[in-house]
């Protein structure tokens, strides 16, 4: 059944119908109502190809997601929230939000490049950014809009959004210092994301501005999870001058952390200060909870909604935002053993 069988069937304009299915406001509720019932009683579908050409627009934003990432295998609800407010925000638009799932298996850049061939979407989100990245380098080399969720080495060429992953480890660390902390671990992830690379030159340059001696052996790469946390916990209390306080990158590593110190009959605070990076629901069953920032993620996602679309109308528009998160000290920070 075509848009003109259908209209035939109301006993309305084909133009009509088509407003109608658009969800366009000069449309009444009943109206509506009867044209959506009426498409999905007789089996209606429009031609989306067709209508995008027509259009030369598919009215559509997709966000890439590398399900190999192990936040995701975790299950962790960080990009479920980010997604809900960004799609809430696009319907407002009048654009959908679709999903594009990249398996690990797969090569990323050769994934966007099907993406792209076949016209999925009008403009695309990339995540997971890596300090060179090559699907970065292909996007700035298309004609296809984007915006990442996070930076590279190419920050300047390409509109972005990230976390204040420095202003985490500078306020972090120089709340461990007035404590008297000498010796502070920190974890990062692989070498090849960007995370890392941030994380390592802003505890650097932490390090350095409080006067604390920088050993690179308190920098510790390991696997973005739970298992994660508890191995580095191992290392650290293995270590002859053990540090005293433990910066981590992603917030389930804690519970990691927290077992083994258990295991060693050890306390958090007490015995070693913890801190992560975003405040979760699943940390208040941490006792105590622990040391970490309050981050709007529903405003990121909206956010990030907004700033695709200027850049999908206007594409010199060029987004730069760290996004800011408040520190919430917990019992997880106390004096280092001894003092």
């Amino acid at each position: 059944m075509n848009i003109k069988d259908l209209a035939q069937h109301l006993g309305i304009s084909i133009g009509t119908v088509s407003r109608a299915l658009n969800d366009k406001p000069d449309v009444n509720a009943k109206t509506r109502e009867r044209v959506l019932n009426a498409a999905v009683e007789l089996g209606y579908s429009a031609n989306a190809s067709g209508r995008s050409l027509r259009r030369g627009t598919t009215q559509t934003i997709a966000f890439m997601l590398e399900t190999g990432q192990s936040e995701l295998r975790s299950g962790d609800n960080f990009f479920m929230r980010v997604i809900d407010a960004m799609q809430a925000e696009l319907d407002d638009q009048g654009y959908d939000l679709i999903i594009l799932p990249c398996h690990s298996a797969n090569d990323p850049t050769e994934f966007l490049k099907r993406v792209i061939a076949r016209g999925t979407a009008d403009a695309i989100v990339v995540t997971a950014t890596m300090k060179n990245d090559p699907r970065i380098e292909f996007l700035l080399k298309s004609r296809l809009p984007f915006l990442t969720l996070g930076r590279s080495r190419l920050e300047d060429q390409h509109p972005w959004i990230d976390l204040d992953f420095e202003g985490y480890v500078d306020q972090t660390i120089r709340k461990l210092v007035a404590l008297g902390h000498k010796r502070i671990a920190i974890t990062v992830p692989p070498t090849r994301s960007n995370i890392a690379s941030v994380l390592r030159e802003a505890y650097e340059n932490a390090v350095a501005e409080t006067g604390l001696e920088f050993d690179p052996g308190l920098i510790f790469e390991c696997e973005v999870s739970e298992s994660g946390g508890n191995q580095v916990t191992r290392q650290i209390l293995e270590m002859p001058n053990r540090a005293t306080a433990l910066l981590l990158n992603y917030e389930l590593m804690a519970f990691g952390v927290y077992s083994a110190l258990q295991e060693a009959g050890l306390s958090p605070g007490k015995d070693l200060s913890v801190a992560t990076l975003r405040r979760s629901k699943l940390l208040r069953f941490l006792n105590p909870p622990v040391t970490a920032f309050e981050i709007d993620l529903e405003q990121l996602g909206r956010t990030i909604a907004q700033e695709v679309l200027q850049v999908l109308r206007d594409n010199s528009h060029k987004t730069r935002i760290v996004w800011p998160a408040t520190m919430a000290i917990t019992e997880s920070f106390a004096p280092p053993p001894g003092r």
